[in-house]
């Protein structure tokens, strides 16, 4: 059968999360048997239930008439003007909620769409068109690249740049790696950054739109974190917050992480009206809407108090679970300095010198102590003698991960 489908498919690779959870579920039995059950640090989510008022908007709105019709591929107008609001609310970015606003079935499937309408499709590697993507950065940019028909170009985000890279830097070395620089069609940025939970100072992003406009390349935020922080004087800013960032960006944003609403998905991209009705039509073809009344729950949660002290009160605990596995980390498993972030519910923390590789050592971790984490390597190349570890568990899990490490001998040495 493979010679019916097309040649981009065919080197996918499965998003590493469900891959990780299929081969959890095939060692259960065994984890279990041995009290080492499972516990999932590999969760790039939220595990807690959404507001109770998004709930309950949800079941009223299910009874409004015509919710169970058919909506439209850009959102429904009260859905739209919402998020207007709440942009300006939040971060004081002005929208035209018909020309700016367009509404997504999560901001993942927002992302590889519009990295459809991008690129010009090519197998002849001299002719493939490149975004320039994070690396360490979102398994699935590299995989929407590639499924498009272009190349996929690693920009480091390492320590020593601060997690914020020169972008000229990265630009020179690309073109000495023998890359067209013509054929540099966009920059991916995100952050807060998943999975290093790193943000970024106004000062650099106004550096990454005055480097995007120079080399006329579109510039692409994906802000799906950006209300995941823990000091209000570290707010992470919106993209389209920089002057000018709106004639060569857009933004997109998520529901799933400050609301708990994974399943629900939802999500919108905002910004540059050319590119937002260029992405509409194609989404015109390929989607008839939101459920309606997803749509109408989602309006009212995004600019209620109860929305606001909801994602309040999940940031400080985030915060409370991050300070207690970082201490245990230091304290009773020798982990010493690493990045502690501001923002995401992320640690991303060095694998112990003994181990040669990222997979190596979560393996081991997963099979002998049943703890889950993703290997840093299924970030991107940068990822390597790293791990990531996720901090939406229970306080009592995070313990018993520290309890487990410490009696089966993962200690940083």
């Amino acid at each position: 059968m493979r010679e019916f489908f097309n040649d981009y498919v065919q080197t996918l690779e499965t998003y590493i999360m469900f891959r990780i959870k299929e081969t959890v579920a095939k060692i259960t039995p065994e984890l279990t048997a041995k009290n080492r059950a499972p516990i999932m640090l590999s969760m790039g989510a939220p595990t807690a239930n959404p507001p109770q008022k998004v709930i309950n908007d949800l079941i009223a709105a299910m009874d409004e008439k015509g919710a169970h019709l058919y909506s439209t591929p850009k959102g429904e107008k009260y859905l739209r003007d919402a998020i207007a609001k709440r942009m300006k609310a939040k971060f004081n970015v002005e929208l035209d909620s018909d020309n700016e606003i367009f509404s997504l079935i999560g901001s993942k499937e927002g992302l590889a769409n519009f990295i459809r309408v991008l690129l010009n499709p090519s197998t002849k590697e001299n002719e493939k068109e490149i975004i320039m993507v994070p690396d360490p950065g979102y398994a699935s940019y590299k995989e929407m690249v590639k499924v498009s028909g272009g190349i996929a170009y690693s920009v480091p985000l390492l320590p020593e740049n601060n997690y914020m890279p020169d972008m000229e830097k990265v630009y020179a070395q690309l073109i000495s790696d023998g890359y067209n620089p013509d054929k540099v069609k966009a920059l991916i940025i995100n952050y807060p950054n998943n999975p290093l939970g790193a943000t970024a100072t106004k000062e650099y992003l106004e550096s990454i739109v005055a480097f995007c406009k120079k080399h006329n390349i579109l510039l692409i935020s994906d802000a799906a974190y950006i209300e995941l922080y823990f000091k209000p004087e570290l707010r992470p800013l919106s993209i389209l917050e920089i002057e000018g960032a709106k004639d060569i960006a857009v933004e997109f944003f998520s529901f799933s992480k400050p609301y708990a609403m994974t399943g629900w998905r939802l999500g919108w991209i905002c910004g540059n009206s050319e590119a937002v009705k260029i992405f509409g039509k194609l989404k015109s073809t390929i989607d008839s809407g939101l459920f309606k009344a997803i749509q109408k729950a989602g309006a009212e949660i995004i600019n209620s108090i109860e929305g606001d002290e909801y994602i309040a009160e999940s940031n400080l605990r985030f915060k409370k679970t991050q300070d207690l596995l970082v201490k245990g980390l230091k304290e009773e498993l020798g982990w010493g300095d690493f990045y502690i972030p501001d923002a995401t519910f992320y640690l991303w923390l060095p694998i112990p010198p003994r181990y040669k590789t990222s997979v190596e050592f979560t393996d081991d971790l997963m099979k002998t102590s049943g703890v889950v984490a993703v290997p840093g390597d299924a970030f991107g190349e940068y990822g390597q003698g790293y791990f990531r570890v996720s901090i939406v568990c229970p306080e009592e899990q995070i313990k018993e991960v520290i309890s487990r490490m410490k009696t089966d001998g993962f200690c940083f040495k």
